[in-house]
């Protein structure tokens, strides 16, 4: 039995607006530092790319009636455009672990907006390679933060010692028998390439009548990059992938999880994992890159400088739940409205791909 949506499924931790503020200035001042040391504004998260991706993504016309929800409800053909990234605040060499990011845009979609002041007709989902968030309420982020911040703002060769040790920890308690906790994993992160990972909105969305979790899962050719280490220098994830799509393209099947138990499964609390046996990771949707120049200064620009990705971007049939996702509204908007102002640049939410450069 699938958990139908209603408005009362989100419960707003007490003292919550008060910690979201804290935490959005938080971020946003170290958002300012880090212009000033480069003089240049990146994102507060997901500041170093490594490929902007035009694609097409389809929806079947074959879905069972509860994955045909939202922008999924009808069978047809959308253009997308994705970001792929590293995690970190600041700019870090291609060599230090980190989680890797995969923001896509999904554009002329229809549906009442969530933010109608944003523009456009588009839909984002953002997605992690790890399926929980170690910090997965508003008070276990505010703790977090300080540390996080930290580990982005350590130089190179620190953060590659920390995830040296993390790995060998992590393990020593899977030696046992046991599973490590989220934040022991997400710092044990090693350098796969990026287009093998699979990726995950970590928080819930609303999902038409349901509830959901998303999450990206490589086929064909990208498939066989799983687990495969990247190394070679400061740039060596954006040369794997611009290598790859060179020569190549990339298939991915975007996948719902739905919520069958509020109890096993909540939306509050990003940091457990929904089980997979007892709800699976079920296709709603294939995406596909032709080969494509992955990675030209006018793309890199466009997508780092002007596009933005929020996943408050988008339509009421998919919006975000849960802690997490109500500070990302605060923390996104924040983070784009200063780093567009301190780069004097507009704000760009595609019509189509043409706008995309190439």
């Amino acid at each position: 039995m699938f958990i139908s949506y209603s408005d009362g499924i989100e419960v707003p931790e007490p003292d919550e607006d008060r910690i979201s503020a804290e935490i959005v200035a938080k971020m946003a001042a170290s958002q300012a530092d880090n212009a000033e040391r480069h003089r240049h504004a990146h994102r507060d998260a997901h500041a170093k790319s490594h490929a902007i991706l035009k694609g097409r993504m389809t929806v079947p016309a074959d879905l069972a009636p509860e994955l045909a929800q939202g922008i999924f409800a009808q069978p047809g053909d959308y253009e997308i455009v994705a970001r792929l990234s590293s995690a970190p605040g600041d700019i870090h060499s291609d060599e230090v672990p980190a989680p890797r990011g995969f923001a896509l845009k999904v554009i002329g979609v229809t549906g009442a907006r969530l933010i109608p002041d944003l523009g456009g007709e588009n839909q984002d989902f953002l997605m992690v390679n790890f399926p929980v968030l170690a910090f997965g309420t508003v008070a276990r982020y505010q703790k977090m933060l300080t540390l996080l911040e930290r580990n982005a703002a350590a130089p190179d060769a620190l953060q590659r010692l920390v995830a040296a040790a993390a790995r060998g920890a992590s393990d020593a308690i899977e030696a046992f028998g046991r599973q490590p906790g989220a934040t022991l994993q997400g710092l044990a992160r090693d350098n796969a390439h990026i287009l093998g990972e699979t990726f995950h909105t970590q928080a819930a969305i609303r999902f038409g009548d349901h509830v959901a979790k998303l999450s990206l899962a490589p086929r064909g050719a990208v498939a066989d990059l799983t687990d495969q280490p990247v190394t070679g220098g400061f740039s060596a994830m954006r040369d794997a992938v611009a290598g790859h799509f060179a020569r190549s393209g990339a298939t991915y099947d975007l996948r719902a999880q739905l919520c069958t138990d509020l109890d096993a499964m909540p939306v509050e609390d990003a940091s457990v994992l929904w089980d997979p046996e007892q709800s699976p990771h079920r296709p709603i949707a294939r995406l596909h890159f032709d080969p494509q120049d992955a990675y030209t200064p006018a793309r890199q620009v466009h997508g780092d400088v002007h596009l933005a990705f929020n996943p408050w971007n988008g339509i009421a049939a998919h919006r975000p739940l849960g802690a997490i996702m109500r500070v990302r509204k605060l923390a996104y908007d924040s983070s784009s409205a200063q780093r567009h102002r301190l780069n004097a640049v507009p704000r760009a939410e595609p019509r189509s791909l043409a706008e995309i450069p190439d």
